[in-house]
């Protein structure tokens, strides 16, 4: 049996314009199974970034649950809430953001870091998932020097470093031409596969959305498929 990663029930969420309610979600519905890719889908404004931040526990929700590793998020303090996002969910976003000042190698490092790994462990797992990603031969380049496509992967890989049991992904492909979104988005499915870590991938692209296990349409505050 698949263990879930992670799940919503009656999920809502509404933003207030003074006194005016203005839903976006509306009771939505969801599990995410370990390696399940996922592809959530929708027009511009129907709250696919809104979903992805609640369930990465990045924002509130009006109301409804979601459990994270089985955790209900909003029944445990904010110190085990960010413990738990940091240890078991990857993010990336439509633009990558890398430290400028940074290598590639010391911005893929920086998670592991920050959660205090050794520096040898930490650079070593860096250097491995880079190379997994074709920057092998990149790793001193800040991300001034790296093109488009470089910097995503190097996003890629940042989220990948931990092992994270889910990568949750904004438009990450949303800021690169077609040929280059393409190849980003088939190493992002083949390091799914090679990690197990499961994918929920917000796009506005259908062609891009195909290539998932499963794709969602959120529409009028609610999820299908």
């Amino acid at each position: 049996m698949n263990k879930t990663i992670i799940s919503c029930q009656n999920l809502r969420k509404s933003y207030y314009q003074g006194k005016l309610e203005v839903p976006v979600l509306m009771g939505i519905d969801l599990n995410v199974e370990a390696g399940e890719t996922i592809a959530v889908v929708g027009s511009s404004g129907s709250g696919k970034s809104t979903l992805l931040h609640l369930l990465g526990g990045l924002d509130a929700p009006t109301g409804g649950h979601i459990r994270i590793m089985g955790h209900d998020i909003a029944t445990i303090h904010e110190e085990e809430r960010c413990e738990l996002r940091n240890t078991s969910l990857g993010f990336i976003y439509q633009f990558h953001h890398l430290l400028p000042e940074f290598s590639a190698l010391e911005n893929v490092a920086m998670p592991l870091l920050i959660r205090r790994t050794s520096a040898t462990e930490a650079y070593g797992s860096a250097t491995e998932v880079l190379k997994q990603v074709g920057l092998g031969h990149r790793l001193t380049h800040t991300p001034g020097e790296l093109s488009g496509g470089e910097r995503q992967r190097a996003a890629v890989a940042r989220a990948l470093v931990t092992r994270p049991a889910c990568v949750l992904a904004d438009e990450p492909t949303g800021n690169l031409d077609r040929r280059t979104a393409g190849e980003v988005f088939n190493l992002m499915l083949e390091l799914n596969r090679n990690v197990g870590a499961s994918l929920i991938i917000v796009t506005h692209d259908p062609e891009l959305a195909r290539k998932a296990g499963r794709i969602s349409h959120l529409e009028d505050g609610l999820l299908t498929g």
